[in-house]
């Protein structure tokens, strides 16, 4: 089975019963249905907020920890030199 699947399936069963819940047909026990009824329709903001400061912090931690390469650097460099001469050599005019 794919990842795609398993993603598939158990989204399909929890969103089913979060709906279950949300029309009151299976009851939560130990809460009273005042309570769920204010807090059950709000629940998927929670969680699009929630995954999307998640995905914030995560680019943030990315951009944060991304690592210099000089090298890299320097090889970029010597590669634009070497297409500038080479245009300069077929009569383009660069720069």
């Amino acid at each position: 089975m794919t990842r795609l699947h398993q993603v598939s399936i158990y989204s399909s069963i929890l969103i089913s019963i979060y709906l279950l819940v949300l029309f009151e047909v299976l009851p939560i026990p130990l809460i009273d249905a005042s309570v769920a009824q204010e807090i059950l329709p709000v629940i998927p903001w929670w969680l699009l907020v929630t995954f999307g400061s998640y995905s914030l912090w995560s680019l943030g931690w990315g951009v944060f920890a991304f690592r210099d390469c000089p090298e890299a650097y320097q090889e970029l460099l010597q590669e634009i030199n070497e297409a500038k001469n080479d245009l300069r050599s077929r009569g383009v005019t660069v720069d």
